[in-house]
């Protein structure tokens, strides 16, 4: 049996992109980061603003959005940026808005944008951010 060499150059061709694509999902390239727990949004935070540390922290459902008050009443609200995490410190030019189940956060600056998060207790939040 004599294969063609255009489709003996396609089947080592694709052997070769799968194989690729199952070593990038070995090493966990291209998954999307979560945040897990108080420890892993504490790092974040402290990775956004140096010297910052979370004392109160409240995480959004699916993991991607959270946030965090310091001993000095700053709020940080932390977003998933692509397979990395952003962060900006509020300020009193904050709006939030609450619904149903989750409250919508904008920090005013338009490149960050706004934020979903869906929490347990949205309300304490919302008192928070408003008294800033």
């Amino acid at each position: 049996m004599v294969i063609p060499p255009l489709l003996l150059q396609f089947l080592v061709s694709l052997t070769a992109i799968l194989a690729l694509y199952g070593l990038a999902r070995m090493l966990g390239f291209g998954s999307k980061p979560k945040l897990v727990d108080e420890a892993s949004v504490r790092f974040k935070a402290g990775e956004v603003e140096d010297g910052f540390v979370a004392e109160r922290i409240a995480i959004s459902k699916p993991g991607d959005t959270a946030l965090a008050r310091d001993a000095n009443a700053q709020i940080m609200v932390i977003k998933r940026h692509g397979n990395r995490f952003a962060g900006r410190i509020l300020s009193d030019q904050t709006l939030v808005r609450e619904e149903v189940d989750a409250i919508i956060v904008d920090c005013g600056d338009t490149q960050f944008g706004s934020v979903r998060l869906s929490l347990d207790q949205p309300s304490i939040w919302v008192d928070a951010i408003n008294r800033l």
